[in-house]
């Protein structure tokens, strides 16, 4: 207890089944790879999170991403995303170092994994049972709380973008309101930066380990930036500290 957590969070690594499988104009497994060597490089981590979307709708890429993620020898706390199947998902996954779902407690900190999927949809909603066991998790602890989820529940000033965020946004933050020791919300989906604040909690978007969405755009349009992921390290007084780092901007600094 009283010690800060440093994680690292990345999303939307859309893993193939096939090592040279591309997604708009960038190789997947190679990418991410880079992401998580670079990050584990520069970051003394607790642990790694995931927001979902490993595989684009090619369960063999879990094997991939197990193969990975194991050689790092940290705790990868996951959630599924729309292009995952969770079943196979949470099969590929279930031993350690991994945990699909539910809670930790960590220090100070207790982080929930919230599951947003709606089988065959690109849009997410939070099922009652869902909204129920995130109550229950923030409910039962007095730590501070940090919540994962894939698809953004607040609009990014993108009219595509937000017809597939959260259904039922209102129904979620009423319940994170509703709660003073929720203190950051992260989710991925969106493939782009994101910083806000609602209340005293953190919103927060990271983008992805692969190719980025253009920002405030009103039809779907790729970013130029490159792959990313963001350091987040959740301070034993409940405070949160994070930058998103951009794989090039990286690499040209520890030149």
């Amino acid at each position: 207890m009283n010690e800060d957590v440093r994680l690292l969070v990345f999303s939307d690594p859309h893993l193939f089944a096939s090592p040279q499988g591309s997604l708009r104009g960038v190789q997947s497994l190679p990418a991410l790879e880079r992401v998580l060597d670079h990050a584990t490089a520069h970051t003394d981590l607790d642990a790694l999170i995931c927001c979902g979307d490993i595989v684009n709708d090619e369960p063999e890429g879990y094997a991939h991403f197990v193969r990975i993620l194991e050689r790092y020898g940290k705790p990868v706390y996951c959630i599924p995303g729309n292009h995952d199947d969770p079943a196979q998902l949470r099969a590929a996954l279930a031993r350690p170092p991994f945990q699909v779902g539910g809670h930790v407690d960590v220090s100070n900190w207790r982080i929930v994994l919230l599951d947003s999927c709606v089988p065959g949809q690109a849009r997410g909603a939070v099922r009652p049972e869902e909204l129920a066991a995130l109550e229950r998790s923030l409910a039962s602890t007095d730590r501070y709380a940090l919540i994962c989820v894939h698809h953004q529940p607040v609009s990014m000033s993108s009219r595509w973008l937000d017809a597939i965020g959260v259904a039922n946004a209102d129904e979620l933050l009423d319940v994170i309101d509703a709660h003073a020791n929720v203190r950051a919300l992260t989710w991925g989906h969106v493939h782009q930066y994101y910083d806000g604040q609602r209340g005293q909690v953190r919103l927060l978007a990271t983008p992805s380990t692969g190719a980025q969405f253009l920002p405030r755009s009103e039809h779907f349009a790729i970013d130029q930036r490159p792959p990313a992921y963001r350091r987040l390290t959740l301070r034993a007084n409940g405070t949160v500290d994070t930058d998103v780092v951009w794989l090039t901007e990286a690499l040209v600094a520890a030149a």
